[in-house]
């Protein structure tokens, strides 16, 4: 035993691989597609998706990571769990699974729009007139908070 009172190291070892272990045996289950909800991502969805990207865009800004690479990153999170979880289908876009290049086009513009307007001061001046110029075209958008 090491030390009184505790447990003896050998089942120290044995509870810690069955911590490892476990996890080994959810995380496939989720990231699996076959086994995710086959349903397509609802707007609600998509909302979600886009906030949490955007959330990510705003703290690796603040880490200092550059604003492309923060977007990509993003980007390839939504379009990832778009594809694990809905099989690469959105209501919004109709019964078609999208494919992963869609995915990640789509993904990496949500994630944009939504830094545009959670973090306005991390996206960099010309991106933030592109979204401007792009939100001015779409019926019935308001621009982005922080922007004129």
């Amino acid at each position: 035993m090491v030390g009184s009172g505790t447990l003896p190291l050998s089942s120290l070892l044995r509870r810690s691989c069955a911590l490892l272990v476990a996890p080994c045996v959810v995380v496939p289950l989720l990231l699996n597609p076959l086994a995710a909800q086959a349903a397509p991502a609802t707007p609600a969805e998509m909302g979600l998706y886009t906030r949490i990207g955007a959330v990510n865009v705003c703290i690796a800004r603040a880490a200092g990571i550059e604003f492309d690479k923060a977007v990509g990153v993003a980007g390839e999170t939504i379009a990832q769990v778009i594809l694990g979880q809905h099989q690469g289908q959105i209501q919004q876009v109709g019964s078609k699974a999208l494919t992963i290049e869609e995915l990640r086009k789509g993904s990496v513009n949500s994630a944009v729009l939504g830094a545009a307007e959670i973090c306005p001061k991390a996206v960099p001046a010309d991106v933030m007139k592109k979204v401007q110029e792009a939100l001015k075209q779409a019926p019935g958008k308001a621009p982005a908070k922080g922007t004129k």
